[in-house]
């Protein structure tokens, strides 16, 4: 049952598309947002709060991480993902 969850949750999975670094990139762009939020989360955490935002940023830097890696391995130059931003959430390439 709990795995059944994870295969749920696993937005990172990468979708059979017509362009699967698209969909890459766009899982990269959504995990460093998350960081961010997470980062910034962690910065007003009060209490227990605190131990839960630490955990969440590194957790997400890990999956950050990953993508990053799998990014590399299919010869996506990661240099210039700062840079770019999703609009209507989809990437025209």
């Amino acid at each position: 049952m709990a795995y059944d969850k994870y295969v749920k949750d696993n937005n990172f999975t990468l979708k059979k598309s017509k362009n699967p670094n698209a969909d890459l990139i766009s899982c990269i762009i959504k995990t460093r947002e998350d960081l961010v939020t997470a980062n910034n989360n962690y910065e007003f955490a009060d209490g227990e709060l605190i131990d839960y935002y630490l955990y969440e940023i590194k957790a997400t830097q890990s999956k950050y991480n990953y993508l990053l890696k799998k990014a590399k391995e299919n010869g996506i130059l990661v240099t210039m993902l700062d840079q770019i931003e999703i609009r209507n959430s989809d990437i025209a390439m």
